[in-house]
């Protein structure tokens, strides 16, 4: 009898430490997570008490948070002694819902309004800075570049592989994948999203966007965190290069003073191209 009762035991405790291990967030791997029962799992962000629902993507705002608490972890642990400067990478505000906050603000004290992708859309001034309205990010435009092939693809079978790619790894409905255009090594994928048609259960195109270059520079974000395959017809796709643009449903709020400077930058750059090729131009002559 104390031999199968031992048995059982055994049994009952490999199945608690089977559970224990299973409680994991496919989604997100910067999370704890606890067991709750047999069958109830809870995880938390990294360093917050903000509970992750682990069916579908975490907006961008809490990855970026999480992301910057260890990284700030890391550094510490290396440097105990020393300073780090955090302003270029910064931990950002989040609204509850996960969104970020429409106005950011550093180490420094300097702070700017943001779209919802959190690119900035505005100078940089003091904490005096009224930001009224989180500008939505409504079109994404990805570029992708694939190494040189032996043999040709078809490109209606690497748009429905990138199609298919975006359904089941990112959770996206396809009526946001607008259009994707391929011509070896080149790919594009538009990504258009309004708040008129989207629905609380749609994950956010910029989500998604940052999800697929952390992918696509082998930092995946979900817990496997292996290195995404982009597979067309059982043929890997291997991605070398990737380029991400932002379009907003309003215009960049500059000022015309930075404006001025980046046309001036440009102006000067133009005349000194055009200045040495004039003189390349007249020492050929006086050479002849």
């Amino acid at each position: 009898m104390e031999p199968l009762l031992g048995v059982l035991l055994g049994l009952i405790l490999a199945a608690a430490s089977s559970a224990q291990n299973n409680c994991t967030c496919a989604t997100n791997r910067w999370t704890v997570c606890a067991q709750n029962g047999p069958e109830n799992c809870t995880c938390t962000l990294v360093g917050s008490s903000h509970k992750v629902d682990c069916s579908t993507l975490m907006p961008k705002c809490l990855l970026m948070k999480a992301e910057m608490m260890l990284l700030k972890e890391k550094h510490f642990q290396g440097h105990p002694h020393g300073l780090l400067d955090f302003d270029a990478i910064y931990s950002p505000d989040c609204e509850d819902s996960g969104i970020f906050k429409a106005r950011q603000c550093n180490q420094a004290d300097a702070c700017w309004c943001v779209n919802t992708a959190c690119i900035r859309i505005t100078e940089k001034v003091d904490k005096s800075l009224r930001c009224d309205e989180l500008v939505r990010t409504s079109w994404i435009y990805i570029r992708l570049k694939h190494k040189k092939r032996s043999g040709a693809l078809g490109a209606a079978h690497v748009t429905n592989a990138l199609k298919q790619l975006f359904e089941s790894q990112y959770k996206m409905h396809p009526k946001y994948i607008t259009a994707i255009e391929y011509n070896s090594p080149l790919i594009q994928i538009h990504l258009n999203q309004h708040d008129s048609g989207k629905s609380k259960c749609d994950v956010d195109i910029t989500d998604v966007a940052y999800y697929f270059e952390k992918d696509i520079k082998d930092d995946s974000i979900f817990h496997s965190n292996s290195t995404l395959t982009v597979s067309v017809n059982g043929d890997a796709l291997d991605i070398e290069k990737i380029r991400i643009f932002y379009i907003d449903e309003k215009p960049p709020l500059f000022s015309m003073n930075e404006q001025a400077g980046d046309v001036i930058a440009v102006v000067i750059a133009v005349a000194l191209a055009a200045g040495l090729g004039i003189t390349v131009l007249g020492i050929l002559r006086l050479r002849r």
